[in-house]
């Protein structure tokens, strides 16, 4: 039988328009936050009488459904969806699952940088993925940790937030971003700000890991490790160009702040390039109504006509000058060109403008009638990023995959003070290039042992100098530098991790690392006349873990942990010259070694018919040769001057020992698919014991804090509403080096300082409109509290009304 040339043309035609029918009525089913496909999704209508399953790239046909009718998606593991196929494909045929808060399969990245079920960690762990982070809506990503109602954060200034994790914070805590390591040579014992050049809006995940981390991550994994994980670039489903990306708006009345922030996404099948700008302006942060009189900032400095004059506030409420900006930029790209190679090269980029550092600015002077200081603030804080990352899956003759990570970080920033009526200005600038090389890899052939394995090389130098400026004549001249200028910190070392599973209901974890620090600094003695010229430090340590989960029962579990860490003495320890707190200077001090902490913890989770999930872990955390800062002489004498003023000599010295333990409280109830209960509260207690055997109440020891939610939801519209609460810190628990900071707490009836208790009452909501649209709105300390965080320069905002705005394309 012939056809005519029309009518195979007609039938020609007829098959394409049947083919892109067909086609159009694919859709694929993804993650809402992580953009994955999800495999093995049941696609039914009303009486289950049409159905369809997603595939493993979680696509599926939607021919046999109506236009108009209700189709339902449902996965064991995420939230119900329902929708039509005519809403689907104004969409782009992709529809979006939600993971259910109570997911028990969840999978982490901290503890041996591959993936692994949660719920094999005898660790405790926290995570805080892109969709929570979206509904706290932070303006950094220190609230977003504060938020999380498990970790304490400390601010000296609004630019600022330094978390405290079970008794250690700064430079015993480890920040990573993307598996490269944050920490550098002059992180401080004193309050750590790094983790705000974190962009909130680009995080995928937040993984903490408590208690030691020393066997993955190497020194300073003390008290625990903040892992940020990045969002990466999408590749395109189809052969055609993905082009996605999201709008964002957030606006916060206690300090008038402004954010805007834009990402977009190129996908093709082997390429994609992902890229992420964030501008910020926040205000002058005002305070609440009720509270302590000694939290008011009643007056301030202002320069007119050449003089220092002290100027009465006429909103004591508004702590003046809080505000500054912030500009956050990320640039990834991705090529994949097959099911083995991955590679992955990212460019991150943060910068403040000045910030004052609030609480040097309401020191009393020594008569205690006007302030110490004109000026105290930093100059711009300043991180670059470039990290490449090369994964390989696939058999290999000693790996299952590998991959490599290799980072160059650029820190920079300065210090700016003058004091009342002085005409110099000092300052201090300090600039440290970071590189780093891990390659880590994952082997599962031994049966039911899996090994992870790998090795690190760091290096840092730091270049750091001091100035001096007279205001009026602009006449500049050398000053003490902060650190020792060219100064190096560099390290080496290689880790065994296994996870053995023993029982299918019992699994055993255990690592071991080799590290070696080399650090090495020449001192100027133009300024001071240090009694040495250099210091040179050779030291190695070696740290384990060993700990199992075990679910006796189905809906219970019980987890152990034993771990030891260290912290080997940076740039910052041994060759430090700074003003550390009023009439005091700290000096450098080459006579240091690492600090050691030997670490147990104790888990266990109750979940009662997927309804209701109690957690509760204790530790206890011993630290020996602690590096702390003490009364110290230099060059046999306990004072010395300092730009200007007789201070007290202190050096960061190895104490006796130390030891912080306390207990973790976590409830989840799921009392209906749409009314939830959310509750954390943490207790510590920590001690540092002298070698003449004096105890001293732990300083980065935070005080009992928990919080309490109510949380409602469906399909469109998430609210919450919850109550934050912090116990006292009494006199008597406060640190000796507190005790001198008077200024920043309130006074007891004896008139000694202490930290209060307070709460905050507070709600929070987001509504998705629908077409990518969503908006929230907050309402934060509804009581319009007075009240300072522990350590705290910066009094915390008052009631203050936050609005959002997100579309996503």
């Amino acid at each position: 039988m012939k056809f005519s040339a029309s009518m195979r043309h007609l039938i020609v035609l007829l098959f394409f328009v049947c083919f892109q029918e067909i086609s159009a009525q694919e859709i694929v089913v993804l993650d809402r936050d992580t953009n994955e496909p999800i495999p093995n999704v049941a696609v039914y209508n009303t009486d289950k009488s049409k159905t369809a399953l997603t595939d493993f790239n979680g696509k599926c046909s939607l021919l046999a459904f109506d236009y108009n009718e209700r189709i339902t998606f449902k996965h064991l593991s995420y939230d119900v969806r329902k929708s039509t196929k005519n809403l689907i494909r104004k969409k782009g045929n992709r529809i979006f699952l939600t993971i259910k808060p109570q997911e028990l399969n969840e999978v982490v990245m901290s503890i041996s940088k591959w993936e692994q079920q949660k719920k094999d960690i005898p660790q405790k762990l926290a995570s805080i993925d892109a969709r929570t982070i979206a509904f706290y809506n932070p303006q950094t990503a220190a609230d977003a940790l504060a938020q999380s109602g498990k970790v304490f954060v400390q601010k000296s200034q609004l630019g600022g937030g330094s978390p405290m994790i079970r008794g250690f914070a700064t430079n015993r805590l480890l920040l990573s971003v993307d598996g490269v390591r944050m920490n550098n040579a002059i992180f401080r014992g004193g309050n750590v700000q790094n983790v705000i050049s974190i962009d909130p809006y680009t995080i995928k995940n937040t993984e903490i890991i408590f208690g030691p981390g020393s066997v993955i991550y190497g020194s300073d994994a003390i008290g625990g490790v903040m892992n940020f994980y990045t969002k990466k670039p999408t590749y395109a489903t189809t052969e055609e160009l993905d082009f996605s990306g999201s709008t964002a708006y957030r606006f916060a009345s206690a300090n008038n702040e402004n954010t805007f922030h834009v990402d977009f996404n190129l996908g093709k099948k082997k390429w994609a390039f992902l890229t992420s700008a964030t501008y910020n302006s926040f205000g002058d942060l005002t305070m609440g109504e009720h509270g302590p009189n000694s939290y008011l900032r009643t007056n301030f400095v202002e320069r007119r006509n050449g003089q220092d004059v002290l100027v009465f506030n006429e909103n004591p409420q508004k702590q003046t000058p809080t505000g500054y900006d912030q500009i956050n930029l990320l640039q990834k790209i991705a090529y994949k060109p097959n099911n083995t190679w991955d590679y992955s090269l990212g460019a991150y980029y943060s910068t403040t403008s000045d910030y004052s550092r609030y609480d040097r600015l309401i020191r009393p002077n020594s008569s205690n009638d006007g302030l110490r200081s004109a000026e105290w603030f930093y100059g711009p804080q300043k991180w670059f990023m470039g990290n490449l990352q090369i994964n390989k899956k696939g058999k290999g003759k000693f790996y299952d995959g590998v991959r490599l990570t290799t980072a160059y970080q650029h820190f920079q920033e300065s210090r700016n003070s003058r004091g009342f009526g002085s005409l110099d200005r000092f300052t201090t600038r300090e600039k440290v290039d970071a590189f780093s090389a891990n390659i880590d890899f994952e082997n599962k052939k031994i049966g039911d042992l899996r090994l992870y394995y790998g090795a690190e090389y760091i290096y840092n130098k730091v270049y750091s100098e001091g100035r001096q400026k007279n205001i009026e004549t602009n006449v500049t001249s050398n000053a003490a530098s902060r650190y020792p200028n060219g100064s190096t910190w560099e390290t080496l070392a290689g880790y065994l991790n296994t996870e053995y599973k023993a029982k299918p209901n019992f699994t055993l974890l255990s690592g071991i690392r080799y590290s070696h620090v080399w650090v090495n600094a020449v001192f100027d003695r133009t300024f001071f006349p240090f009694p040495f010229d250099n210091a040179n430090l050779n030291n190695d340590a070696v740290t384990g873990s060993l700990g199992f989960s075990w679910f006796p029962k189905e809906n219970l579990q019980i987890t152990f942990n034993g771990s030891t860490g260290f912290r080997s003495p940076n740039i910052d320890d041994i060759g430090k010259v700074f003003d550390s707190e009023p009439g005091s200077v700290v000096v450098p001090n080459p006579d240091l070694v690492p600090e050691y902490a030997y670490n147990t913890e104790l888990g266990i989770q109750k979940n009662f018919k997927d309804k209701v999930v109690l957690k509760g872990a204790a530790f206890y955390t011993y630290l020996v040769d602690a590096l702390v800062r003490r009364d110290f002489e230099f060059n046999e004498q306990s004072e010395i001057d300092y730009n200007g003023e007789l201070s007290n000599v202190q050096a960061i010295q190895n104490a006796a020992k130390a030891y912080v333990y306390g207990f973790e409280f976590g409830l989840e109830a799921f009392l209906s698919d749409q009314l939830s209960l959310l509750s954390n509260l943490t207790f510590t207690q920590g001690i540092e014991e002298e070698d003449d055997g004096t105890d001293s109440p732990g300083r980065h020891v935070a005080p009992t804090f928990g919080d309490f939610h109510i949380i409602w939801k469906n399909q469109r519209l998430k609210a919450d509403v919850f109550l934050n609460y912090n116990g006292e810190v009494s006199f008597d628990d406060l640190a000796f080096s507190e005790r001198a900071k008077d200024f920043i707490y309130a006074s007891d009836l004896n008139g000694n300082p202490f930290s209060p208790s307070w709460y905050t009452l507070n709600f929070r909501s987001q509504y998705e409109m629908g077409n990518g649209l969503k908006a929230s709105l907050n309402v934060e300390n509804i009581t319009d509290q007075r009240y300072r965080t522990y350590s705290s320069g910066i009094v915390a905002p008052g009631l203050n009304l936050i609005l959002g705005l997100g579309y996503s394309f």
